[in-house]
């Protein structure tokens, strides 16, 4: 996965892309380019602005457009990282000399889990929170299929993008993490004021 993220960067895109229309155009012309091949995913098929911005967040990074592309999905029209994404920058990021997932609990059981152990440069130990998959059923993570084809692999990639919240929310570039977006309610819908009147306020003492 590690050689997924670690992709040096060699678009010709400058750095300050937003700053000088030249820079843009550039941009918006490479994200044609993509937008045009069979190669990336679908749902950036046709859609150069969405490229583009993609190719803007990969140069920023030091990323591969296309992991990006490939790892960075829309959900109730927030962007996303994937588990496997968040575990790809994790394990890449220059200030942990050691990362991996570690499973606890019976294979089979609810009480199998999952977290995120890292060592930073100077030696300190970081955990993350754990996941288990009595937490994946009482959050309706399962009614994905994969936590039921491939339930340790599923632990990790969620292991993996609570890790990276918290620990490294700076590698997200804004965007949420795998199961952010499906777990935020819905807005609730604005309280009827019962002294509003249609077509313009009435006072109730002029009555």
């Amino acid at each position: 996965m590690n050689e997924l993220i670690e992709t040096g960067n060699n678009l010709p895109v400058s750095g300050e892309v937003f700053a000088k229309a030249e820079s843009f155009q550039d941009l918006f012309n490479i994200g044609k380019m993509f937008a045009s091949s069979s190669l990336v995913p679908q749902a950036y098929q046709g859609k150069a602005m969405d490229c583009a911005i993609a190719i803007d967040m990969a140069n920023r990074m030091g990323l591969s457009p296309m992991m990006v592309m490939q790892n960075l999905y829309v959900v109730k029209g927030k962007p996303s990282w994937s588990g496997q994404a968040c575990m790809g920058m994790i394990k890449s990021n220059a200030g942990f000399k050691e990362a991996k997932p570690i499973y606890f609990g019976e294979k089979g059981t609810e009480d199998r889990g999952c977290y995120i152990k890292a060592v930073t440069k100077e030696g300190e130990l970081i955990e993350g929170p754990d996941v288990t998959l009595k937490m994946a059923r009482l959050e309706g993570w399962t009614s994905n299929k994969k936590w039921q084809t491939m339930p340790e692999l599923m632990l990790a990639y969620r292991a993996a993008a609570f890790f990276a919240r918290i620990h490294v929310p700076n590698l997200l570039m804004g965007c949420l993490v795998e199961g952010e977006a499906e777990d935020i309610s819905p807005e609730k819908p604005k309280a009827v004021d019962p002294f509003e009147v249609k077509g313009g306020t009435e006072n109730a003492t002029d009555k």
